[in-house]
Formats: structure tokens, C-alpha cells, sequence
């Protein structure tokens, strides 16, 4: 397909906001998805040497008894 403007490029032959959409869409899902994967694989660590912390405490519950 040929344009003849920059606009026609942009309109697609009446797609335009089909394409564009679906390219905004997937770029955004592209560059969200690494992030939120970080963060979860971050609070998963946290919570796993919170975990780790507590079970490592000696529990003095029964010394006083």
C-alpha cells in the first residue's frame, strides 16, 4: 500500500485507529510486564526472608515457664 501523506500513513485507509491502538496496546504491555514481574518477584523475596527470619527465632513463649 502506498501513501501519498504522512496523514494518509496515520489514517491506514480508515484502520488507523485500529492499528495504532492495537500497537499502543501491545507497547504497553511490552514495557508494563517486565516491571511488574521486578515487583512481584521483589515482594516474593521480602516475604520469603520475613519467613525465614521468623522461623529462624528462637521461641521464648515456653523459657519463662
Amino acid at each position: 500500500m502506498y501513501w501519498n501523506s504522512f496523514s494518509d500513513f496515520l489514517h491506514m485507509g480508515g484502520y488507523g485507529l485500529y492499528v495504532w491502538g492495537s500497537f499502543g496496546m501491545t507497547a504497553l504491555v511490552m514495557v508494563a510486564e517486565p516491571l511488574l514481574a521486578r515487583r512481584q518477584h521483589r515482594l516474593i523475596a521480602q516475604r520469603l526472608r520475613r519467613q525465614l527470619r521468623a522461623e529462624a527465632k528462637p521461641d521464648r513463649a515456653g523459657e519463662a515457664a
